[in-house]
């Protein structure tokens, strides 16, 4: 289990789960009830074929593990659509009971917390769903490439990955010692998994099995399929293998565009630490849908355009100078693949610093003023319609506020924090403390507090939490400037800076009004830095 790091009672208010009706079948697959916590998996072994015909799977997952607590039932999720065809443990077939997508393993012995490692050997089959919309609607995802060869993929973020292999489908627990994915697909195609690339066999039956091997633990929902007519591209930069696999009529093509990948990692390697899964490698892999941050084999779909598909989300014109799938979901190998959220209603641990990222790499290749431009054109994508933050144990998701809100929550903090020397080492330490480790927003809360020496927690709660922006009001009594947050609990406490008399000035308003030191007969003398921190400004 990849060390999990966090507080049994978090540290601050959430939304009501009475927001929400959620059902057993929701507590089924996000609750962490006894039958998953009383073991530890220690490694996936999956070896299946996919037949692209009739869009099936065939197979086995060798589920090794650690009893941590005694038991003698254990909870595996494959989704109701697909077969259980059996499970045996010391040659011996397990009796099982389902319920939805949970499947109840009964051993006839108990399971003993002193037992060394066990495993069991979870076979099955079937026709995994396919997804309506990838990457946003979970499943498989079945096309054919210009030259009319079969080019699956698979993305289940959200969804879950045991919609296609039985599973501990839960992001609080990862195989410690990785993962083996062998997949056996029909002549003339390759498929491409996680990791280092073990070796092919030709399995005398139409079909070659292609051998891939993740040393790293890996989130469940990163364990992928790419099955196509691949060429591969290859170099070593800077001691890093970068590999990408492309549909054969792209090859020219993707030798130049992906030359962004080079200033990306330096960037994000001299913000963020090392790249976290250098023994798996780096690869892009080209797919029938958009993206995905599936670690080792980011999904790549962005069809060799700049910004998303050819728009800039940010409608600033920044957004249209680099790849948005290839800076995005290569931000995510740190926040996401190596920092994970034990829960999916903290997926904005993912997301926010993930599209925070791309902020990050607009400094790297273009200096701070174009970062704060591409920031600030964000703020048009903010719906503010639920709380960041989704109800927990039940696998929910938050807002898709979680982008674009979450990456303007750091930007303010940054500015907040007012020193960059010291906001750099913050993200830095933050990325190599939690390198590997499962998290919650407790922890980050409480590291941003440690190591700012600030009480950033109602800021935190404010941007997670509510759906409002904090609203500055200013007026003028007695001569001086007064100051006041609206639209925020009564702890909220933030710093802003203004330009007054060509000086800035840091104030420090709270929830009442507050009086500063600007001495001041108009408010049209005054600026507000609206542009560094996610506020709203009301003169009265």
């Amino acid at each position: 289990m990849k060390k999990l790091i966090g507080f049994t009672v978090l540290l601050f208010g959430f939304h009501s789960l009475t927001a929400q009706t959620f059902t057993r079948k929701d507590s089924l697959q996000g609750g962490l009830r006894p039958e998953r916590t009383c073991f530890d998996v220690l490694r996936y072994d999956l070896n299946i074929k996919i037949d692209p015909a009739e869009k099936s799977i065939l197979g086995y997952n060798d589920i090794t593990f650690k009893p941590i607590e005694n038991a003698t039932t254990i909870q595996i999720d494959l989704f109701e659509n697909m077969k259980v065809d059996s499970i045996v443990y010391r040659q011996k077939k397990l009796s099982y009971v389902r319920e939805f997508h949970a499947v109840f393993i009964n051993f006839p012995t108990p399971l003993l917390k002193e037992m060394p490692e066990q495993t069991i050997r979870f076979y099955y089959s079937g026709k995994p769903t396919i997804a309506r919309n990838a990457p946003w609607d979970g499943g498989f995802v079945f096309k054919q490439d210009a030259n009319g060869k079969d080019w699956i993929g698979v993305a289940v973020q959200g969804t879950g990955a045991s919609l296609w292999y039985p599973v501990k489908d839960t992001q609080s627990d990862e195989p410690d010692k990785g993962v083996s994915i062998k997949v056996a697909v029909p002549n003339g195609l390759m498929n491409v998994s996680n990791g280092r690339f073990t070796g092919y066999e030709d399995l005398k039956n139409g079909y070659t099995r292609w051998d891939w091997e993740v040393r790293n633990p890996i989130n469940t929902y990163n364990i992928t399929v790419n099955i196509g007519d691949y060429v591969k591209l290859n170099e070593n930069y800077k001691g890093l293998d970068l590999d990408y696999y492309v549909l054969r009529e792209n090859e020219a093509k993707a030798k130049v565009h992906f030359e962004e990948v080079k200033p990306m990692m330096d960037c994000f390697q001299s913000k963020f630490g090392e790249y976290p899964f250098k023994s798996d490698g780096y690869k892009l892999v080209e797919t029938p849908y958009l993206g995905m941050e599936h670690q080792s084999a980011v999904a790549y779909g962005n069809k060799y355009l700049k910004g998303y598909l050819g728009r800039d989300l940010s409608g600033t014109g920044v957004g249209l100078t680099f790849d948005f799938i290839i800076i995005h979901e290569t931000g995510h190998e740190w926040f996401g693949n190596s920092i994970t959220s034990k829960d999916i209603a903290d997926m904005w641990i993912h997301e926010g610093f993930t599209q925070y990222s791309e902020i990050i790499y607009v400094e790297c290749q273009q200096g701070y003023e174009k970062a704060m431009t591409y920031a600030n054109g964000l703020k048009v994508n903010v719906k503010n319609d639920k709380p960041i933050i989704g109800n927990y144990g039940v696998n929910s998701e938050g807002s898709g506020d979680m982008y674009p809100k979450g990456a303007l929550l750091l930007n303010t903090l940054r500015h907040v924090i007012n020193d960059d020397v010291k906001w750099w080492k913050i993200l830095l330490k933050y990325s190599n403390t939690f390198k590997h480790q499962i998290i919650d927003t407790a922890t980050v809360i409480a590291y941003f507090n440690k190591e700012s020496g600030m009480n950033l927690t109602p800021i935190f709660n404010h941007y997670l939490q509510k759906t409002t922006i904090p609203k500055l009001e200013t007026r003028i009594v007695g001569g001086k400037l007064e100051t006041k947050w609206s639209n925020v609990s009564d702890d909220f406490a933030m710093p802003i800076d203004i330009d007054f008399q060509n000086k800035t000035i840091r104030v420090q308003p709270k929830a009442v009004w507050t009086s500063s030191q600007i001495k001041i007969k108009h408010l049209n003398e005054i600026k507000i830095a609206v542009n560094h921190f996610f506020v709203e400004y009301n003169q009265i």
